[in-house]
This record gives C-alpha cells, structure tokens and sequence, in this order.
C-alpha cells in the first residue's frame, strides 16, 4: 500500500467505460482548481477509437478513445490512474488488467455487487505490487484543489460550498460516498476544509482499509488532523484501533461509526451496503466507537456531536500552532453549459436550422403537421406524402395521383441514356449502392432531366406574356436558345411519346384546366411543321401539366407557383423518380455479378 499522497495537481487518469457526465465534472473540477492540464488523458471504451468532445472551461477539447487498457496506458504513460466505470460483471477483470499495467498505481472501482472472490484476488496483487485499490462500491476519492475521481462531492455548487477547490488540513476517509458528500460539507463549516478525501466503499472487502488511508494521511505533512467515518459490519475499524495503540498515529484522530441504531431493532438489520451488516458485538457501532475511544481516537457520544468534536479538535490545533488555516481564494466561475443555461432561461440561443415541414421531436414523426399514424391510418400514398414535405400542405388526390404517375413513367429510360451508363459503370467497378446512384445523379442537368423546369418557365413566361407559338418560337431562336421540353431523339409526329399521351389524357379528364398543356400542344404544332421530331417531349408535358396543377388547384398564390418554378421542384420530380431505376440498374449489375466496364476500342475515333 502506498504510504503517502495519492494524487497531485499534475494526476491524470484513464476513464474505462465512457460516462459523460462524470468525466465532464473532473475537468470542471479541474478548471475550477486552476490546473493546467485536464485530469482525463484518455478514455477506454472497448471497441471504439476515435475522440470525445468535452469542455475545459470554455475551451473545447478532444479526448482520446481507445478500443483497450493496453493501447491507452501506452498512449498516456503519465497516467496513473484508472477509474473503472464497468458493470460489476466486469469491472474485476478490466481492473486486473489495468492493475498490470506498470503505469497504473491506482484503480478506483464504482461498480456495486463485484463478486467477492474477484475482489480477494484484486486485492492480493495489488498489496503484492505496491499498488493502491479504491473500492468496489465507491465514489472514489478528491485531492482538494489538485484531482477528484468521477462524481466525488457531487455537483460544482456542492464543491464550492464544500470549499475543495483549495486544499485544507483535514484528511478524511469513509466506507460511504454518500455521507463523503455530507462530512465535506460539514468540515467544511467547523474547519478549512479537506486536504484529501476517500470513501473505501462499502462491500465486505473494500480494496483499501481505513487504516490504510489515515496512515497514509499521517505521513502527509499539509494532513493536520483526520476524520473518520465508519459503520456497523465487519472488522475494518479494528486495524485502525492496532495502529492507535501501536503509536503509528502521531496526529489527532476524529472518528465515528455509524449504525447505532441497530441496536433498536430486534432482529438482525441489513443496512444499504453489502458490508453494513453487524455480525455480533465487535461489528457493532457501539463495539467499535467504544474500542476507538479507548485507542486514543476522539469519539464523540453521537453522530450529532461529531461536528462539534472536529470543531474544537481544529480550533485547539490553530492555537497550537500546529495549524495555520488556509486563507480563502476565490474559486473561478465554471461556464455553464448552453442547453442547461436555455433551459433555466438565462440565456438566449439563436437556432443554426430552420426546418417547416418535418418534426421528431413528439411521440411520433410529422410531415408538416400530419402525424405518421395518419398518413398510414388515412392510406396517404407517395404523392401525399411529396405534398407534404414539398408544397407543406395536402394537395387534392388527382394532384398527388398525377405526381405519382409522373415518378412512375420517369423511373427509368433504359440503360443506354447518360444517368443509367454512369451508375452501370461505377456499380460494374465494384462501387457501393450510393456511390453508384449518385454518379448516374450527377449527370442530372440541362440536356438530362433538368428541361422538366426549364420547359415550365419558358412556356409559363410565353403563356402568361400572351405570346403566340410563333412568337415564342421564333423568339427563341432568335436567342438561340432550343425550346425546352420540345423535341425527340426517337419519337415523331407521327409516333408519340406514350407516356405524354398518357399524362395529356389524365390531366383532360383529372384537371380543372389544361391551360398550359394546351398552349404547349399549340407549340408543338408549329415546331412540327418545321421539322418530324420536334414533338412535345415528356419533359414538356410534365413542365406544363405541373403548372396546370399549381394554377388549376386553386391551393397555391401566384407568388408561389413563380417560386415553385424557380426553385426548381419540376427537377426534383425527375431526380426522385430517377433514382428508382438507377438503383435497379445497380442491384441488376451486381446481381448479374459483371466485371469492370472497358469501353471497346472500336467504338472510340482515335485521331491526332
């Protein structure tokens, strides 16, 4: 066991298990303390690896994660101190191999419930390697002003209070974490407070004793007195009583043990720690306090008494001289984390995003304002929902009908056109199903898909400026500029495109009014008398008929049809309906498992 300080302003630890919460509160202690370099070197959380973003103040920093015990000691070999947050189902073994590590000198266990024979055995080597083990079943352990385990004293207001941002003179030691929180707080009042502080933990074999702390505290100079708290059950305070009698202990000693209201009940009581439970009159509080007296410890009558017992033990040590009481600094303030200043209103956050038409954040998702169950429930189908997350708001059913057939008849075009060659050959390169989609996306534009908009804003303009189709033509030609959504590389006047006959019949039965549609019929008859192919293209009708849809409708202002239009949502339409045929000639490819894709020579002109 080590004989003096187990920690120091310059300590740093390994965290096993990532805990946010209590890592944060370390390095807020730590600011809080003024050191400066964070308490946590790194983090182990098996089977990661990578960095935690924390805060330092205001600074934020990025810890190291690594997947083992191994790779982080040799990482950080400064550190030598391993708090281990696992469950008790492996906190033994994880701690044996922290143990083993030579740059480890203290292991603290949280965990509760750890096996006793795995305790034994951790206990054994580390008393056999000079090594220190800080429970199971604990808190852990705070230097003041210089290092604190995980959660020990609690929140940054208890700390403050407790006045552990600066070391005092008191050294003190408990199987209970949580009457460690309460006994910093009450010698903090009598006293200038704590030194260092440690809670052994309250399984029946606690990894150190409390012995084992106060004569390590006996050997630290700026300890000038230490306080103890005991409890009921097993024999640990005995060995404090040996080395009472036997003058190891040349420094005042406050000591308590609590439980002795055992006594009033009639049968054997199990108190909250495995340990807590009195085996006869030795394990007795009574048995205990009375055996400490006797050793020279200062005992107090009760538990209620014990402050007053440290208060005068202090002050008869100030007037000594044996203690110059620690004058007062102002400790830092510790920066208040932004969601917790938000939600105590003291402060006011400008959002990074703003989103209209989709919500997560209640019991279940919404498409502008429709909760999912509906959308299910009501039997909405893809166009519902297109016409929710795009125009925010439900469209009649022969609209939505109508974006459907749309996604239907443009899924795909084969695989000879650009987008569909592009996704062949990158899935033929063994490429996954995104980079694939998105390499036959990408050629998505003007002269591919992209003149579904292009042709609603030329016939839209034409249309409302009340352009005859050869004005608007000829127009156009004079600006050299092709007419968008007119022409065909197959199809003539004499063979139509399908799929426009089948768009021009649903909107003449579907549609309030085809006035766009109609216009651009009316141009397509003139740009055939010019030449066979210059019919009106799918592109054409989907451009024209979506306009129909907008001003048909009635459910959109003139402002929001021009800024549909411009947007580019016609696009959208073919980008959506698109991808489901890119992704068929993906899963085609790999499914047909064909090699990589050389373009033949014969099919290239070689020239100079």
């Amino acid at each position: 066991m080590a004989t003096g300080q187990l920690f120091s302003r310059t300590t740093q630890a390994l965290f096993y298990n990532y805990k946010q919460l209590p890592i944060q509160r370390m390095l807020d202690f730590d600011f809080l303390c003024g050191r400066e370099t964070p308490s946590v070197a790194g983090i182990i959380n098996p089977g990661a690896e990578g960095f935690q973003k924390l805060f330092f103040g205001q600074e934020e920093i990025a810890i190291p994660v690594h997947s083992t015990i191994e790779a982080a000691c040799a990482a950080h070999p400064t550190a030598d101190v391993f708090i281990n947050f696992a469950s008790f189902r492996s906190a033994a073994a994880s701690s044996m191999a922290a143990l083993k590590q030579p740059t480890i000198r203290v292991v603290a266990i949280i965990a509760e419930g750890v096996p006793e024979s795995d305790t034994k055995q951790l206990i054994a080597y580390a008393r056999s390697n000079n090594k220190v083990v800080i429970g199971p079943a604990t808190v852990g352990g705070i230097q003041g002003g210089a290092f604190k385990i995980g959660d020990t004293a609690g929140t940054i207001d208890n700390i403050i209070q407790c006045k552990l941002y600066r070391p005092g003179s008191i050294g003190f030691v408990s199987k209970s974490g949580g009457m460690s929180n309460e006994m910093y707080n009450t010698i903090a009042r009598v006293t200038d407070g704590i030194y260092e502080g440690i809670a052994i933990g309250g399984d029946v074999f606690p990894g150190s004793t409390l012995s084992d702390h106060i004569l390590r505290f006996n050997n630290i100079p700026q300890v000038k007195m230490m306080v103890v708290l005991g409890e009921l059950g097993g024999r640990d305070e005995y060995s404090l009583v040996e080395a009472l009698k036997q003058g190891k202990v040349n420094k005042p000693v406050v000591a308590w043990v609590s439980g002795t209201c055992a006594r009033l009940f009639k049968s054997e009581v199990q108190f909250g720690h495995a340990g807590a439970k009195s085996g006869g009159e030795m394990e007795s509080a009574q048995g205990k306090n009375q055996a400490l007296r006797e050793a020279g410890a200062i005992v107090p009558t009760s538990y209620e008494a014990l402050e007053a017992a440290i208060k005068e033990t202090f002050e008869k040590l100030v007037e000594e001289g044996k203690i110059t009481p620690v004058k007062e600094v102002k400790p830092p303030q510790i920066p208040e984390d932004l969601n917790s200043a938000i939600k105590s209103g003291k402060v006011r956050a400008p959002t990074h995003i703003i989103s209209t038409i989709s919500d997560d954040r209640g019991e279940e998702p919404c498409y502008a304002g429709v909760p999912m169950s509906s959308i299910v429930e009501q039997g909405y189908g893809v166009g519902d929902v297109i016409s929710l997350l795009w125009f925010k708001r439900s469209l009649p059913r022969y609209c939505t009908h109508f974006i459907e057939i749309c996604i239907m008849l443009c899924a795909d075009h084969g695989p000879c056109v650009s987008g569909a060659h592009n996704t062949i050959v990158t899935a033929r390169a063994g490429k996954d199903l995104v980079s694939s989609l998105v390499s036959g996306l990408l050629t998505i534009g003007p002269r591919f898909g992209g003149a579904i908009d292009d042709a609603a804003r030329y016939f839209k303009d034409a249309y409302d400026r009340g352009l005859t189709p050869y004005e608007f033509v000829e127009g156009m030609k004079k600006k050299g500029i092709r007419v968008p959504g007119i022409g065909h590389r197959i199809k003539r006047g004499d063979n139509r495109d399908k799929r426009v006959e089948l768009l021009q019949r649903f909107a003449r039965t579907h549609f309030p009014s085809v006035k766009y549609m109609e216009y651009a019929v009316q141009v397509e008859t003139y740009t055939l008398s010019k030449a066979n192919n210059l019919v009106l293209n799918v592109d054409g009708a989907i451009g024209s008929l979506f306009l129909d849809l907008l001003a048909g409708s009635g459910m959109f202002s003139k402002q929001e049809i021009d800024e549909i239009v411009e947007i580019g949502y016609l696009n959208g339409l073919f980008v959506l309906a698109r991808s489901i045929g890119l992704i068929g000639h993906t899963f085609d490819q790999k499914r047909l498992k064909q090699p990589l894709y050389r373009h033949p020579w014969e099919d290239v002109l070689y020239t100079k």
